[in-house]
């Protein structure tokens, strides 16, 4: 008998659905026609012991006992889902042949390993397990999946990365939330002060940057623009580029701060003669953005739906497993594997045929070109999120999932059209020895583009359509403008803004030896965790919502200016990330990883007894919030084991 061990029921029913019929539904599995049997997780079966399980005392939180670091880590079952995990222990002593079904990433591949572990598979039935990876819950999907079986050793890296995070998580959130907790009631608070190892760097990012702009001070600067004629009175306007010895005047993003100096310049060139002294044309083409990755997907959404990132991440398991319009959304992967590329004619005339809309007045897709998306080598257990072969009924989805299913389908078909291409075209100009820049853009081939609104983006330069002019040729200046502007302070985070943060923590990573050996993609959280760190900040009371605007509460500003700042910045999570990262790549081992991780746990729980969190003193704790259990009795007990479970991240 073959067991297919599914993350979770619906998964499972999709596997049932392409064996031999007829089916036969137990409790907890499904058995097909010739024998074989396909049963499922329900999430996590097992979770992290409890500190007290490793030892009594540590029912009382108390700060001697700190840091507890397990010897031999332990997993208990769930209470709730104990007698699914009874089910597995059943079907798989039964079973000749084991395969892991869970969802395509690290997580899905440590649930099933883990059960498989606990229930003390060895010997070939563990070397013999297979690997079925399904990011497409149609039916002919999963058969194409089922014929692609691997070893399910070829993902030891992976499932041992997810246990290094888990157990990381673990160590720091439970460590770190009692630290501070009990170091908090000693000033006055009474409140759980959960501390994360994702969870608290990113609560920094935001509480950095409400006092940043706080303390922020406008001040003026000052532009001047030329107002240029050619011969034949055709007119174009150039900014004026301050030389070096304008720099005492200027801050250090280049502005000139110095109203006096910017109304020498407009004196000076009005109505003087002007020279063209370049120009500098050229042909460029730009590529279809990739398809989607979960985080990238959760970002365009935040920006053009105003969705949360928990709101994407739930309309996209819809439209994966109640629908099956898309392949599996939690992914961090924006590329394809070529044997996928077959697939593309039916993919894109399901799209058509659905959602026409996306298409009308326009040229239509070519399933014959090949852009740069299709890579095996930046493929492995998952791919980037796709629209599935099955053709969508637009009128019965949500309002949400009708927009996500486009925004995907778009960044789909994209990939089908050629490169944008344009003329771009730069012009320098001379006036009484100051010099004046410009910029020119045409288009000659809209591509992909055509696809795409166009709405302007807020961040690219308006470019203004110039006329033929060549090197050397005479101008008119005529009025000059003086333009004033005030500095601005940075924006609040957003939805939008906050992924994008975690998803490319480099450029807020404050030790510039560390930023040098992170890549822009490097980040913090997974693109399974990410929208549920975000919500539990919120949940937590550390983070509040102004419109669109993401701000910190005094209780998550008081966290921050409590805790040393290596547990408030992203770096040292940054350098994790990426270590578990090499992990999963076979680049670094689990105990590389974990023993400098212990060491620095260490020392950070040494800081926290050393010196009391008194920025917190006068804040009370958000209402609804659990408290620190005062003893280990009675209903203490479990209110204690909440918040330790509630710790981690």
């Amino acid at each position: 008998m073959i067991l297919y061990i599914a993350e979770k029921p619906s998964l499972g029913r999709a596997i049932a659905d392409v064996l031999p019929k007829p089916l036969k539904k137990g409790e907890g599995f499904i058995t097909a026609a010739n024998g074989d049997c396909v049963s499922w997780c329900i999430g996590h079966l097992l979770e992290q012991a409890e500190p007290d399980c490793y030892d009594p005392a540590y029912k009382s939180w108390k700060f001697e006992h700190l840091p507890i670091v397990p010897a031999q880590w332990q997993l208990k079952p769930k209470y709730k889902t104990r007698g699914q995990l009874s089910v597995l222990r059943s079907l798989i002593k039964k079973a000749t042949q084991l395969v892991n079904a869970g969802d395509p990433d690290r997580e899905g591949q440590l649930l099933v390993d883990e059960v498989i572990a606990h229930l003390g598979v060895k010997g070939d039935k563990l070397a013999q397990t297979q690997r079925l990876l399904i990011s497409d819950l149609n039916p002919s999907a999963v058969k194409r999946a089922l014929g692609q079986l691997r070893s399910n050793r070829d993902f030891i890296p992976l499932s041992t990365s997810a246990l290094a995070r888990a157990r990381a998580d673990w160590l720091y959130g439970m460590n770190m939330t009692r630290a501070y907790t009990l170091q908090g009631r000693k000033v006055g608070y009474q409140g759980v002060l959960s501390v994360g190892r994702v969870q608290t760097p990113l609560l920094g990012l935001v509480v950095r940057r409400d006092e940043a702009i706080a303390q922020f001070v406008s001040k003026p600067f000052h532009e001047v623009l030329a107002h240029l004629t050619t011969e034949q009175q055709e007119g174009f306007s150039a900014k004026w580029i301050p030389s070096e010895a304008c720099q005492p005047y200027m801050d250090e993003e280049g502005r000139v701060l110095a109203k006096g100096l910017a109304e020498n310049v407009v004196r000076r060139i009005s109505y003087q003669p002007a020279r063209v002294e370049d120009v500098q044309r050229s042909s460029k083409s730009q590529n279809a953005p990739l398809p989607y990755n979960l985080s990238s997907l959760q970002i365009d959404c935040a920006k053009r739906f105003s969705m949360s990132a928990k709101a994407v991440l739930d309309t996209c398991q819809s439209l994966y497993e109640k629908h099956k319009l898309i392949t599996y959304p939690r992914s961090d992967s924006r590329y394809l594997p070529l044997a996928q590329l077959a697939l593309a004619p039916s993919v894109i005339d399901a799209v058509l045929t659905g959602a026409g809309e996306l298409t009308e007045g326009l040229d239509k897709p070519d399933s014959q070109l090949k852009s740069k998306v299709w890579n095996d080598k930046k493929v492995d257990a998952h791919h980037a999120i796709v629209p599935t072969e099955k053709v969508a009924k637009l009128s019965l989805l949500t309002q949400a999932e009708k927009q996500v299913y486009l925004q995907i389908a778009r960044q789909y078909l994209a990939q089908f059209y050629p490169a944008y291409q344009f003329d771009e075209t730069e012009v320098f100009v001379e006036i009484q020895q100051g010099h004046f820049k410009t910029k020119a853009k045409q288009d000659k081939r809209l591509g992909w583009k055509q696809l795409f609104p166009s709405k302007a983006d807020p961040g690219e330069e308006r470019l203004q359509q110039l006329p033929d002019l060549v090197k050397g040729q005479a101008l008119h200046s005529q009025q000059a403008e003086l333009i004033e502007k005030q500095t601005q302070p940075p924006k609040a985070f957003t939805d939008a803004t906050l992924l994008s943060a975690m998803t490319g923590i480099g450029r807020y990573v404050t030790n510039p030896e560390i930023r040098k050996t992170l890549k822009e993609t490097d980040g913090i959280g997974t693109e399974a965790t990410r929208a549920g760190i975000i919500e539990l900040l919120f949940k937590r009371g550390y983070l509040l919502r102004q419109g669109k605007s993401i701000v910190s509460s005094d209780v998550g500003k008081g966290l921050i200016h409590s805790l040393p700042e290596s547990a408030t910045t992203p770096d040292m999570t940054a350098l994790w990330e990426r270590h578990l990262d090499a992990i999963s790549r076979r680049e670094a081992k689990y105990q590389s990883f974990m023993t400098p991780l212990v060491t620095s746990l260490t020392q950070l729980i040494e800081q926290a007894g050393s010196q009391l969190p008194t920025a917190l003193q006068g804040i009370k704790s958000p209402q609804g919030q659990f408290r620190r259990p005062k003893t280990a009795k009675g209903s203490a007990k479990k209110r204690a084991k909440k918040t330790r479970s509630k710790s981690t991240s």
